[in-house]
């Protein structure tokens, strides 16, 4: 197993036989020379281990892919932790790459996921446009407190407005590659952001479970107890912080719905009698929403409402019904 440390200059690398033993280690530039010296020096049966680290590491999946190698995805949350967990008082190159080799060997990994061209262009279109809106709504904010500077703030803000509709368009036109953007779009509250940012990542990720892609974005809930003492259930808030949010503020927009028969709204009227605050509320109605674009990527199927929540009904075999009697 092979563990790549990836840094914007340099690979450093160790490979451990399947008796965790240390074969050899080596540091190579991160360049088409240096990916050739590790494929002359690796093996085809070796399995190759990265952590996703932006534009990075895309030269070295690849490559390494197109070569024939196995390349293995470490997710860097988990990773940090088994290593941590390993070598928990130094944190070096030449350490992680040893770490991700043993991690490789500890865990089953998944293949590292290689995105189209199309992929690449329509994400990076969605973070310049979280970027500018970020810097818009800062902008905006500051032309409120900062009254002797309201002219230059004002033309920055109308020089981004016409970049931010520049990138819509951009999208617009990028809709072909996914043309699940306009089932999403049918959800309440779902906007044409939103749609593509989830149409985007469902796409790339292929998660098999509803469950899978709401713990992907922070969605799920994390529960610790020992013995008699029960903490407070919250977020995880790991994973896609963007995705968490864009389907915050669509659950939002459902409450202002004036659709008396809006699942999504009337399951926020529910969470609330339930006792929960409007932070918990909102939360449920974004996991809702979540689940609901899974299934229809998924499934290639129409919203329809009388379909939110609804169960599926489970039918048990002769046996089960007679081992569900049994006390």
């Amino acid at each position: 197993m092979l563990g790549i440390d990836v840094s914007k200059e340099t690979l450093t690398v160790a490979l451990l036989a399947e008796s965790r033993r240390l074969c050899w280690e080596m540091t190579v530039p991160n360049t088409a020379q240096g990916i050739r010296r590790l494929l002359h020096r690796t093996p085809p049966t070796d399995s190759w281990v990265v952590e996703p680290t932006g534009v990075y590491s895309r030269r070295i999946v690849q490559e390494g892919q197109a070569a024939g190698r196995a390349v293995l995805l470490a997710q860097p949350k988990r990773a940090k932790a088994f290593l941590a967990s390993v070598q928990p008082r130094a944190k070096t190159d030449r350490v992680d790459s040893r770490g991700l080799a043993l991690y490789g060997l500890s865990a089953g990994l998944r293949p590292f996921p290689v995105k189209s061209e199309a992929m690449e262009r329509i994400e990076q279109l969605l973070a310049a446009r979280k970027g500018i809106s970020e810097s818009l709504a800062r902008l905006r904010q500051q032309r409120t407190v900062l009254p002797h500077a309201a002219a230059p703030l004002a033309a920055a803000i109308t020089a981004l407005e016409e970049q931010q509709r520049t990138v819509d368009r951009q999208l617009s036109q990028a809709r072909t590659v996914l043309p699940v953007v306009t089932t999403l779009q049918e959800i309440p509250g779902i906007g044409p952001v939103t749609a593509m940012a989830v149409a985007a990542c469902l796409a790339t990720k292929q998660f098999d479970h509803p469950d899978q892609f709401v713990a992907y974005i922070g969605l799920d809930t994390r529960v610790r107890e020992s013995g008699q003492r029960a903490s407070r259930r919250a977020l995880t808030t790991q994973g896609d912080a963007e995705l968490r949010r864009l389907l915050y503020l669509c659950a939002q927009a459902n409450l202002r719905s004036r659709d008396p028969a809006n699942p999504f709204k009337q399951q926020y009227e529910r969470e609330k009698a339930k006792g929960l605050t409007t932070t918990g509320a909102l939360c449920a109605v974004a996991r809702k929403l979540a689940r609901t674009c899974w299934s229809l990527e998924r499934h290639g199927t129409r919203y329809e409402e009388a379909r939110v929540n609804h169960q599926p009904t489970i039918r048990m075999t002769p046996r089960k019904v007679e081992e569900s009697k049994t006390p």
